[in-house]
């Protein structure tokens, strides 16, 4: 069964950070980089948090289901190594932990929305890991939960330009067709075994052919919010494009990858290329809106 596991989080990262550097404070035109230094230290910290609880509430929600998957079974819960009550008290700490890293931008930084909106985010994040036993749009449902990222990010370090800057919400729409893709990609491993105790998801309801398909028509979605985050920010200009460019060659050679190599062709297309289309995109526009 798919999950927020590290590489899920780890390829939202950089989304974060550049919703955070799209609404960056600034002073004569500049931006303040003392106080931005400190609200992304705390945008990661929150992240970690978030992505622990989301990844320790998806094994111990899932922890029966796992145990009966070969390719899961050997999880902490699933095999037994951790006890259910380890997994209760590590999901409250984690949760503590991001509440309280939540209240800091207000404490530090005097913005509360972070801390009001902590509670909600983490119940967001959870429930995807819900969403297999009742629909195939789960994939959507946790690119929903990441698309979250840029906007929770941008929420947390200048929530008065987030309306005047509809270039993260074209980047969270990128993050929620991308990541979903891809989660189509990696949920193929489980096809068989999710038929056989009816879990939806993509795979499972339209097959192989049809969830390629389905994968392929959410990655050229995320080019086109790409593609709309350019258009709608002039602090984007030739960097992010090329960056543009090269995402949209990673993601056909994703598909051409599974196309020529099937099941064998999973690691690459989902860790490797994905991870690329990650850093690449993070970093040329963090570049170009750090230089503006």
């Amino acid at each position: 069964m798919g999950d927020i596991k590290l590489a899920h989080s780890v390829f939202a990262l950089p989304f974060a950070i550049l919703g955070a550097f799209l609404v960056a404070p600034r002073s004569g035109g500049r931006i303040e980089w003392g106080t931005l230094g400190g609200m992304l230290a705390l945008v990661v910290v929150c992240m970690v948090f978030a992505r622990n609880w989301a990844m320790l509430f998806n094994r111990v929600a899932d922890a029966r289901i796992d145990a009966k998957n070969p390719r899961t079974a050997s999880r902490a819960f699933a095999s037994g190594a951790l006890s259910m009550r380890d997994g209760y008290l590590l999901l409250g700490l984690n949760a503590a932990g991001f509440v309280v890293a939540c209240s800091l931008f207000g404490f530090i930084f005097g913005n509360w929305w972070p801390s009001v909106h902590a509670v909600p985010v983490l119940l967001w994040i959870a429930f995807y890991s819900l969403t297999k036993r009742f629909t195939w749009l789960c994939h959507v449902f946790l690119g929903g939960a990441l698309a979250a990222s840029p906007i929770a990010a941008a929420v947390a370090v200048n929530p008065q330009m987030l309306e005047q800057t509809t270039s993260v919400m074209w980047i969270a729409g990128m993050v929620l067709c991308w990541v979903a893709g891809f989660d189509v990609i990696y949920a193929l491993q489980d096809l068989d075994y999710d038929r056989s105790v009816g879990l939806r998801s993509m795979p499972a309801k339209f097959g192989w052919r049809g969830a390629l398909w389905i994968s392929r028509v959410l990655h050229v979605g995320a080019v086109v919010c790409l593609l709309m985050a350019l258009r709608t920010n002039d602090m984007l200009g030739v960097l992010f494009a090329a960056a543009i460019g090269v995402t949209a060659a990673l993601l056909i050679w994703e598909h051409a990858l599974l196309i020529r190599r099937g099941r064998a062709g999973i690691p690459m297309a989902f860790f490797t290329l994905n991870g690329v289309v990650s850093i690449v995109l993070g970093a040329a526009g963090c570049v170009e809106v750090g230089l503006a």
